[in-house]
C-alpha cells in the first residue's frame, strides 16, 4: 500500500489523481486527511482506494449547484441526467472510507432554495442550471416523482452516491448536511456500513439517511441516524423506468441501529419496480422516529416487497411503530390521483406494487403518539402474509395524542382516529 497526505496537494481531487496514478495494478493506495477543514468542489473516487479522515478533517462540499455539472444518474426512481454528486464514485472496486472524521455537504443553501421553491409553489425550471437538465430530460414533465418536485428540474445531489461498485467499505465516520439523499448505492454490492453516523436537521426535506437502490449484498449495523426523511431506505426504480431496468434491491441485513428523527426508521420504497426481497433487520432502537418499520408503495411504481424479517426491536415517541402501506401519495401527478389513490379496484397492470411475505417479532413500542398499526393494501392486488408476532405497545399521555393528530395524520389517504390498529385490503394478516 502507498501513503499520500492530502495536505500536500493543491486539491482534493489532485490528491486523488496523484495516488490513483501513482498507485500499481492490483495493490491500492491510503490518502489521509489530517485534522482540518478541506472545502471542495465534486469528488470523483477511483478504485482501490482508501480515504482515512483522521479526528476533526472535515471535508466541506461548497454550495454552488453551477459546479455539480450534469451527469446520468438515477435520480427518484427514475435514469435521467442531474446533478454531480458531491462525493462519487462510477464502476469502481474496493474503496474504503474510515476515519474519525466527517463530510459535510453543505446543505442549508440547498434546503433553503427548495423551500422557496416549495412557498412560490414553483412547478417549472428557471434557473440557467434547472434550464440546462430540462432540456437534457425532454420527459421530465411527467417523470414520476416523490416529494422533491422533479418538474422544477432542481435535482439536488445527493452527498455520497456508488454507481456500479463493488466492494465498497465505510466505517466509523460521520455524513452531515446533505443537500438531498445522503449515502446512495446504485446497482451496487457487497457494501459494508459499520459504525457511521448520518447527521441533517429534522426539518432538511429530502435528506434519507442510507438509499439502497437496486444494491445486493448490503450489510449495516452499529450505526446512528438523526435525518430530515427516511433513515435506512430500500429502493429499486419507480414505474416504466424502473421496470426497464428491472434489478431488485436484495440480501440487506441490518443490525444494532439507532434511529432517532426520521419519517421511517427503516423504509423500503416506495420505488419498489425492481423488487425488494430478502431484508433482515434486527436488535435496533428508534427513538422519536416517526414510523419505525415503514413500507410504502403506490399503483404506478411496480415491483414485488417480499421476504422481510423484522425482529427485537425497541421503540419510543414514535407515530406509528408498524406502517405497511400501498397509498404512498406524494409525488403523485393531479392528473393520477384518481385512479392512483382510489379505495375502488384498479386494473391489474405491471406497474401494480405487491407486498408479501413479511413477519414482524419481538416489539416493544411506548409513548405512541398516533397509530399501533397501519396496514391498508389495494383492493386489486391485497397485502398477503403478514405475521406480527409479540408486539407490545402503548399510548402516550391523552395531550400528546390530540397533539400529534391535530398536527399530521399517520398515512396519507386513510387518515382517521383509529388509535389502535387498522388493517384494510389484506389477506394472513396474523397478530401472534
Amino acid at each position: 500500500m502507498t501513503i499520500f497526505n492530502a495536505t500536500d496537494y493543491g486539491s482534493i481531487q489532485e490528491a486523488i489523481d496523484s495516488a490513483t496514478r501513482a498507485t500499481s495494478p492490483g495493490s491500492s493506495a491510503e490518502l489521509i486527511f489530517p485534522a482540518g477543514v478541506y472545502e471542495t468542489g465534486p469528488i470523483t473516487l477511483y478504485s482501490d482506494l482508501i480515504l482515512t479522515l483522521e479526528k476533526n478533517a472535515i471535508i466541506k462540499f461548497i454550495a454552488d449547484p453551477n459546479l455539480y455539472p450534469p451527469i446520468w444518474t438515477r435520480w427518484e426512481g427514475v435514469e435521467c441526467y442531474a446533478m454531480h454528486p458531491l462525493l462519487y464514485a462510477r464502476e469502481a472496486r474496493n474503496i474504503t472510507i474510515r476515519g474519525g472524521g466527517t463530510i459535510d455537504g453543505s446543505g442549508q443553501w440547498w434546503w433553503d432554495t427548495f423551500r422557496q421553491i416549495e412557498a412560490d409553489d414553483r412547478v417549472a425550471p428557471s434557473e440557467p442550471y434547472e434550464l440546462m437538465l430540462a432540456k437534457l430530460n425532454p420527459g421530465y414533465k411527467s417523470r414520476p416523482g416523490g416529494g422533491a418536485r422533479p418538474q422544477t428540474q432542481f435535482l439536488r445531489p445527493p452527498l455520497v452516491q456508488f454507481w456500479q461498485c463493488s466492494n465498497i467499505k465505510l466505517r466509523d465516520f460521520t455524513l452531515q448536511n446533505s443537500p438531498f439523499w445522503t449515502l446512495h448505492t446504485v446497482y451496487s454490492k457487497n457494501i459494508t456500513i459499520s459504525g457511521i453516523k448520518i447527521l441533517n436537521p429534522a426539518d432538511a426535506i429530502n435528506t434519507d439517511a442510507i438509499d439502497l437502490d437496486s444494491s445486493k449484498d448490503v450489510s449495516i449495523e452499529n450505526c446512528l441516524f438523526d435525518v430530515g426523511d427516511d433513515a435506512i431506505t430500500l429502493k429499486s426504480g419507480s414505474g416504466e423506468d424502473g421496470l426497464r431496468i428491472n434489478i431488485p434491491t436484495q440480501n440487506v441485513s441490518v443490525r444494532n441501529c439507532r434511529i432517532l428523527a426520521s419519517h421511517g426508521g427503516i423504509a423500503i420504497g416506495s420505488e419498489t419496480a425492481g423488487g425488494i426481497d430478502n431484508v433482515s433487520v434486527s436488535d435496533c432502537v428508534f427513538e422519536g422516529t416517526q414510523r419505525a418499520i415503514r413500507l410504502k408503495s403506490r399503483r404506478g411504481r411496480g415491483g414485488t416487497i417480499k421476504n422481510i424479517s423484522l425482529d427485537n426491536l425497541t421503540m419510543d415517541g414514535c407515530w406509528c411503530p408498524i406502517v405497511i402501506g400501498q397509498y404512498f401519495a406524494p409525488g403523485v401527478l393531479p392528473e393520477e390521483r384518481e385512479a392512483t389513490l382510489s379505495e375502488d379496484p384498479q386494473p391489474i397492470t405491471p406497474m401494480t406494487p405487491y407486498i408479501k411475505n413479511i413477519y414482524i417479532s419481538n416489539v416493544t413500542a411506548t409513548n405512541i403518539r398516533s397509530t399501533a398499526a397501519f396496514i391498508v393494501g389495494l383492493p386489486e392486488a391485497p397485502i398477503e402474509n403478514v405475521v406480527i408476532k409479540d408486539f407490545k405497545y402503548a399510548f402516550a399521555s391523552e395531550e400528546q395524542l390530540l397533539e400529534t393528530w391535530n398536527t399530521e395524520p399517520t398515512e396519507g389517504h386513510f387518515h382517521d382516529n383509529d388509535r389502535g390498529i387498522k388493517v384494510v385490503n389484506t389477506t394472513n394478516v396474523e397478530f401472534l
